[in-house]
């Protein structure tokens, strides 16, 4: 069916509007929803394309697992380090302490896009109203109207067409996978360093390739980009130490600007936002695309439970009665996630004595406070409930 006016517009095709999609579609099978996507109906271009690690918490696994989109090229993380440069305080978080299978996992941004391309088409097969209709610029679709419009397009930091409310921390990530020497299996290394996070991660390639993160400076980041493999290297080692041996090589160097936009108000009348259309967040606590995926799940509950009645019943006003409470529920989540996320990307930049002291003491605390240790690790696994 290819009508021109349907119950819900969803206006991005990346993973949490693919997620949304998906969800209402699941929940509501005969639901009138058309999807936005820029990008080419064949696969190919995807998986040519972004190749940089994602942080998927345990949470994010068990929501998308609902919808069998869960990539199969992934690695789990057991247990996290968490230490500062030439600073004390120190803290180890394991699944163990956490009675969880994995604290989180490594996918890559190009495997979960696929994963929950390839699961929409599944569920669009039990579907008779929906419309995946693949776009460009010159694209008329003044004719496709929606009585939900749904803004899932997310895009990077610098690379959005919004700024409402937010920082720029002045810093870029490079990324990139390296191969060390001895890495233990199942292990993450987020270490603090003068010009922010650098974080060793694992990847699905294998025990000894690792996903980097580093974060520093727009100049330095530049700097780095453009050393040799071997200066590269030796630059890594210095600022990350010895703990995972020698760093051997690396590949598929990139960089990605920093900075957090959020919108204050992420429903408006008939109109909702969510994922990176709604909050952009630094990657310090690896948190973005799990706060966008909880963000889909949850609209998809409230809209498909709206759109299943009767027609007098969704009208303008339950549509933004409806939205509100979808605003309403996400407050704690998002104002929870976006201020650990921003209060990390400041803090563990800070030079300031006073400031790296408290650090490394609330460092030692987390680890001889298992409570605090727990909560935070909730927090970031499932979100505030």
């Amino acid at each position: 069916m290819h009508n021109d006016s349907y119950d819900i517009l969803i206006q991005g095709g990346g993973p949490v509007g693919l997620a949304c999609a998906a969800w209402c579609l699941q929940k509501f099978p005969e639901a009138k929803i058309a999807l936005l996507d820029r990008n080419p109906v064949d696969d190919a271009d995807l998986a040519a394309a972004d190749s940089r690690g994602i942080a998927l918490s345990h949470g994010s696994k068990l929501l998308l697992d609902t919808i069998q989109a869960w990539p199969q090229d992934h690695a789990e993380i057991h247990q996290v380090h968490v230490s500062q440069a030439g600073r004390f305080g120190r803290a180890l978080m394991t699944r163990e302490e956490l009675k969880q299978e994995a604290l989180g996992h490594i996918v890559r941004y190009r495997d979960i896009h696929l994963a929950l391309r390839k699961a929409l088409r599944v569920i669009q097969i039990q579907t008779s109203n929906f419309n995946w209709q693949h776009i460009d610029d010159n694209t008329a679709l003044s004719h496709i109207q929606g009585k939900c419009i749904v803004h899932a397009e997310g895009g990077l930091f610098k690379a959005q067409d919004w700024v409402e409310s937010g920082r720029d921390y002045e810093q870029s990530a490079l990324v990139g996978l390296v191969e060390v020497e001895n890495a233990t299996p199942h292990q993450a290394w987020e270490r603090f360093t003068s010009e922010g996070p650098l974080a060793v991660l694992p990847s699905h390639y294998g025990p000894n390739i690792l996903n980097l993160v580093w974060c520093g400076s727009p100049e330095s980041s530049q700097e780095r980009l453009q050393l040799s493999d071997a200066d590269f290297l030796k630059s890594l080692q210095a600022k990350f130490g010895t703990r995972i041996g020698q760093f051997l090589k690396v590949q598929d160097r990139r960089l990605y600007a920093l900075g957090l936009n959020y919108r204050k108000e992420i429903a408006l009348k008939n109109e909702v936002w969510i994922g990176n259309a709604a909050q952009t967040l630094h990657p310090v606590a690896g948190q973005g695309l799990n706060l966008g995926l909880r963000d889909a799940y949850l609209l998809s509950e409230k809209l498909s439970a709206l759109f299943s009645r009767s027609e007098e019943e969704k009208s303008p006003a339950a549509i933004e009665a409806t939205l509100k409470d979808y605003a309403q529920s996400r407050k704690a989540d998002r104002t929870a996630t976006i201020g650990l996320t921003d209060f990390m990307a400041r803090i563990f930049t800070s030079n300031l004595l006073p400031v790296v002291f408290a650090r490394g003491l609330a460092l030692s605390a987390l680890q001889w406070l298992p409570p605090a240790k727990t909560a935070l690790a909730r927090q970031m696994m499932f979100g505030r409930r």
